[in-house]
């Protein structure tokens, strides 16, 4: 039972990991170069372990069933909490204006009709109006997400394996003029906060071993994906897939296309039904505009601009991430009445996230 357990445990964290994130990494990691990019990834994965530690300890030790904000309110006060609300639901709705970006990517690879833009609202009128049809209930939606991403993993493995053919191309040294750009979209690459409450409930006995697998697991997948793309093609495209049209065969690039709008398709429902609760019972907003907010403000910040891929994951990850790893750490803090004088190792944890927000918004001014 207890191996089954651990398994379990890290497989809801290591699913919960995996995600759109991933495909910034290749087009980073070669602005960057490979060491840069690796570094930056094996540190995420060493600091996310420490905050995933600290967030189930804060989570072992406060009675009843909280979510992030609850826990917030109850060990950091009421005026935090809802500074975390508003943070988290600003964060939710961005990452839907990144799925919207993608699936362009993906509906091109699928078929050459129509405008991307096309493409793009018919995709968010299918996960919008799902959202408020309750589909996030059936129980193959959950799943579909990670075997989405799976699937394009292993086929751009396999591309590597049995065709690469620029291994020698890909950049190794550091490119210091870029050297911050890979640093939030490996943050958000990384998040996987959400399923650490989960973990505990499901086996705090194996949560701690869990959470160092669940984390390791997906940054190892992660190398071997960036690797593999700049292994195949030269050509690196900001989402990562775009860029392979031109050395991967028509069919291949069709079943990633129709793997990946799968997975963006039931991620969007997932965080839009998320969203939509935390408007109503965190926020009490009147019903109309939890709809408006769910339903249009993905598309409108779309349209106001927010349309680089590569941007708008370094915003989430660099600012919204940054801000939710530093609240974590000061949960930790309160939670066992700890001073950063008592415990002086935090004060690097923090740093990293302070300085992955410093960077973004310097880059955005």
């Amino acid at each position: 039972m207890r191996i089954k357990n651990f398994i379990l445990s890290t497989s809801i964290l290591a699913g919960t990991i995996i995600g759109a994130g991933v495909f910034s990494l290749p087009y980073l990691f070669k602005s960057a170069g490979l060491s840069i990019g690796f570094f930056y990834l094996a540190l995420a994965a060493a600091v996310y372990i420490a905050v995933y530690f600290m967030y189930a300890d804060v989570v072992s030790k406060t009675k009843g069933d909280h979510r992030f904000v609850g826990y917030t309110r109850i060990h950091l006060g009421e005026n935090w909490s809802w500074l975390a609300i508003l943070m988290t639901i600003v964060e939710m709705i961005l990452v839907l204006t990144i799925y919207l970006i993608l699936a362009q990517s993906f509906a091109n690879l699928i078929t050459g009709f129509g405008e991307g833009i096309e493409k793009m609202i018919i995709f968010w009128l299918l996960g919008s109006t799902a959202i408020f049809l309750s589909l996030r209930k059936i129980a193959w939606l959950e799943f579909l997400i990670t075997a989405g991403m799976i699937g394009i993993f292993i086929i751009v493995f396999i591309l590597a394996l049995t065709g690469a053919r620029f291994f020698e191309s890909i950049p190794i040294a550091p490119n210091w003029f870029q050297v911050f750009l890979p640093f939030g979209a490996i943050l958000f690459a990384l998040s996987g906060r959400v399923a650490i409450p989960s973990m505990m409930k499901l086996s705090p006995s194996t949560a701690r071993k869990a959470i160092v697998w669940g984390t390791v697991i997906p940054a190892i997948v992660y190398g071997l994906f960036v690797v593999s793309v700049l292994a195949v093609s030269p050509l690196v495209s900001e989402d990562a897939v775009s860029g392979l049209t031109v050395f991967v065969p028509a069919e291949i690039m069709i079943a990633i296309g129709i793997l990946g709008i799968l997975s963006l398709l039931s991620s969007y429902i997932t965080i839009g039904f998320d969203i939509y609760k935390s408007l109503a019972f965190d926020l009490r907003f009147p019903r109309w505009l939890q709809f408006g907010l769910v339903f249009f403000a993905p598309l409108a910040l779309y349209f106001a601009g927010l349309s680089n891929f590569i941007a708008m994951v370094g915003i989430v990850g660099g600012i919204f991430l940054g801000l939710e790893g530093i609240f974590l750490i000061i949960m930790w803090l309160r939670a066992n009445k700890f001073s950063i004088l008592q415990k002086p190792w935090v004060a690097p944890l923090l740093l990293v996230f302070e300085i992955a927000i410093i960077y973004e918004i310097i880059s955005l001014i």
